[in-house]
């Protein structure tokens, strides 16, 4: 599987830029899976909803299936997963875009806007490929307009050989 991160700090545009990579890439007829990283701690379930109580039971796994959508989740009561971990469990496609895993060993975009008064991660790290941002920099790597989703889009799909 080809594996490729928008990462950035917070409130710097990641979600919206992944929420439209998604959309062109699947529009040209790739299969995208996605993976987001969280800081915080999540439950998608609710108390009292049968997927609930079986959790609050012991189950490790709960599977919900409907026609539409199937969910799985997973307690795994430790450490944090590392992101091979997750992508291991993935069924196959043609690209996974990871949303976050900032550190990890994956070739990523950096989306980076001045309002958020924090540093360019590119700088500190080879795996940044290029940087999407509407501030004018010279980098060593693209520039790239976050606004311009198919060129964001084209530079990702050349970078891991899809085009």
């Amino acid at each position: 599987m080809k594996v490729y991160g928008v990462i950035g700090w917070k409130n710097s545009g990641k979600t919206s830029l992944m929420e439209r990579l998604v959309a062109e890439i699947t529009r040209r007829g790739f299969s995208v899976s996605t993976v987001k990283h969280v800081h915080h701690a999540v439950d998608l379930d609710q108390p009292g909803k049968d997927t609930f109580r079986h959790r609050q039971a012991g189950a490790r796994e709960v599977v919900l299936a409907a026609a539409d959508r199937l969910a799985i989740l997973v307690e795994h009561r430790g450490p944090e997963p590392e992101l091979p971990q997750v992508l291991a469990r993935l069924a196959p496609v043609d690209l996974v875009l990871v949303e976050g895993y900032k550190r990890d060993a994956h070739r990523k975009v950096e989306v980076w806007r001045a309002e958020t008064g924090q540093p360019l991660i590119q700088p500190g790290d080879p795996l940044v490929r290029a940087v999407a941002t509407d501030a004018q920099l010279t980098l060593p790597v693209p520039v790239l307009d976050p606004n311009d989703t198919a060129t964001v889009a084209d530079f990702i799909l050349r970078e891991v050989g899809l085009v």
